[in-house]
């Protein structure tokens, strides 16, 4: 895993910066969490600690809300979401060379970033 991608997975937010990052307030915050759709680490003292990705996440369920749909639906898109990388995942964890897995990698990446790879003015190497 890459170093940005360790940061951005760190539980460092309080949930009031979070609200002010969300423009979401506290009770909604709290309601996705009882809904499982984002799920907070908790510090030493208990409290909700949150991750960039968590942000994210809070992010992509207010634009879900805001184009229509509902919980059940959100909850249904990270259910196939889920089912996609458990699929994936046992796909990977048959025995690939290390050329096969640097291809897989490969891929996700650039499906991830959006990336086009036969772009020019793309000057990533993977």
């Amino acid at each position: 895993m890459k170093e940005k991608d360790l940061r951005r997975s760190l539980s460092v937010l309080p949930i009031g910066t979070v609200m002010k990052l969300t423009d979401l307030t506290a009770r909604q915050i709290r309601y996705y969490e009882e809904q499982k759709l984002v799920i907070p680490k908790r510090n030493e003292g208990n409290r909700r600690m949150y991750s960039l990705n968590d942000i994210d996440e809070l992010l992509e369920i207010k634009d879900y809300l805001s184009d229509g749909l509902n919980i059940s639906d959100i909850k249904k898109i990270y259910a196939e979401r889920a089912s996609k990388k458990v699929e994936e995942q046992k796909r990977l964890s048959k025995n690939l060379s290390d050329q096969e897995a640097r291809m897989l990698l490969s891929d996700e990446i650039i499906k991830v970033s959006g990336l086009n790879p036969d772009d020019p003015s793309n000057n990533s190497t993977f």
